[in-house]
């Protein structure tokens, strides 16, 4: 890993650190993500020269601050210019200068607690959050949301504003407001998750920063929630998901699908403790999507072979998890196990059938997948020529270089199937 790759991952570590102590201070969640952001940057253009701090944390925390008090003071007095001075002035970030106290605790679920305000609509508490403890741009999060940067820009700022506006404190929310908020911390934490097991964009599969912290924070929310089963569920999806991250990728840069897989590299210390965890709450009581999703990924960790697996099993699971959430990225999922267990033929009538009455095709968000797994059944059913124009598709509606190179290669296929006939 390169000097610019351990920046950017300490940066991402620390900065809800940083940001908890300014709020701590300053009670203004609103200026305190600003002046934190500014410190990142600035840490970001200085650290490749001079070198990460002996005590980076101290560091960022000491600047944020400082930029915090100009934000404060120009508030207060309206000095716009002297404030804009004094960022150009040096001695505002001489890293020698007392630093405010530092806090050992982590201060991540309580900023996920605080993002999940109820004064902000769920959208905007998804997007905070994935801003402020998830580490991800404006850009990611509005790629995700299908969104331009400038509309995502301005809805965050919108939801800090009324954070501020609605009185909301940094402390634990009461017994009574605290299950309101878990459903959206989940979808916050499985998003974040999401984004880092398949990057969104860039010349990487995977973001494991994001995976990783996905997992630590969720862990965290198990342990204060310990008897949420869907909590339980989230948890064990995303061990067991991540368990086959080393075998994704043959020399991390060219994607291997599941079934092509490497199982002696899954890892099993992940799938043991990810299939524990769902056994142990699934007759504990109404079963939700979170726990749904981690039984399917049990079912695979657990085949010791690709064509071990029970994808009849799977198929009924998917099922039963498209009546409780009827999205694309499930709908599609179903059409693969439905394949799987009952053949291509069947599984690409299901595909026209779902197309006809949700238009995945017609949708920025879900065509690329659409076209990937058209392309596949298509392939499976013997029609070259038109699972190469579907890869095809799918590989122009990809931002990821990892990806897009995976489909690239399939659509070669006809090409070789003619070589080896001629």
């Amino acid at each position: 890993m390169g000097t610019t790759d351990t920046i950017e991952d300490l940066l991402r570590a620390e900065a809800p650190q940083v940001l908890g102590a300014l709020v701590r201070k300053f009670s203004r969640f609103d200026i305190a993500e600003d002046a934190v952001q500014e410190a990142l940057l600035v840490a970001s253009r200085r650290w490749p020269a001079e070198g990460i701090p002996v005590e980076p944390r101290s560091w960022l925390i000491r600047v944020a601050y400082r930029r915090m008090i100009d934000m404060v003071r120009s508030e207060q007095a309206a000095r716009r210019r002297e404030q804009e001075a004094g960022l150009a002035d040096p001695a505002v970030l001489d890293a020698s200068a007392p630093a405010p106290d530092v806090v050992d605790h982590d201060d991540s679920l309580l900023l996920l607690l605080l993002c999940c305000h109820p004064a902000l609509s769920p959208t905007s508490q998804v997007a905070l959050t994935l801003r402020a403890v998830g580490g991800l741009t404006t850009a990611e999060i509005a790629h995700a949301y299908g969104a331009s940067e400038a509309a995502m820009g301005t809805r965050i700022s919108r939801a800090k504003q009324r954070l501020k506006q609605s009185g909301a404190r940094f402390e634990p929310p009461s017994p009574e407001d605290l299950p309101d908020r878990v459903d959206a911390v989940m979808k916050i934490l499985y998003l974040i998750f999401n984004e880092g097991y398949t990057a969104s964009s860039g010349d990487r599969l995977e973001r494991v920063e994001l995976t990783e912290e996905a997992i630590r924070l969720t862990r965290m929310l198990h342990h204060l929630r310990s008897g949420d089963a869907e909590i339980a569920g989230l948890l064990s999806l995303m061990l067991l998901t991540h368990s086959r991250r080393t075998a994704r990728a043959q020399d991390g840069h060219e994607l291997v699908p599941l079934e092509e897989q490497d199982r002696s590299r899954w890892d099993r210390r992940l799938i043991d403790e990810g299939v524990a965890l769902i056994e142990s709450v699934w007759q504990t009581g109404p079963v939700g999507p979170y726990q749904l999703q981690a039984a399917i990924a049990a079912v695979h960790a657990q085949a010791r072979a690709a064509d071990e697996t029970d994808w009849p099993q799977i198929a009924a699971l998917y099922l039963w998890l498209e009546r409780l959430l009827p999205t694309a990225p499930i709908s599609l999922s179903r059409v693969v196990a439905v394949a799987k267990a009952c053949g291509p033929r069947r599984g690409l009538a299901l595909l026209d059938e779902l197309e006809r009455t949700h238009k995945f095709s017609e949708n920025a968000l879900t065509r690329h997948r659409e076209q990937a797994v058209r392309a596949h059944l298509l392939e499976s059913l013997g029609d070259l020529a038109a699972a190469r124009a579907a890869y095809l598709s799918a590989a122009a509606l990809t931002d990821n270089e990892v990806e897009k190179t995976y489909l690239l290669r399939r659509a070669r296929l006809d090409d070789s199937a003619a070589t080896d006939g001629s």
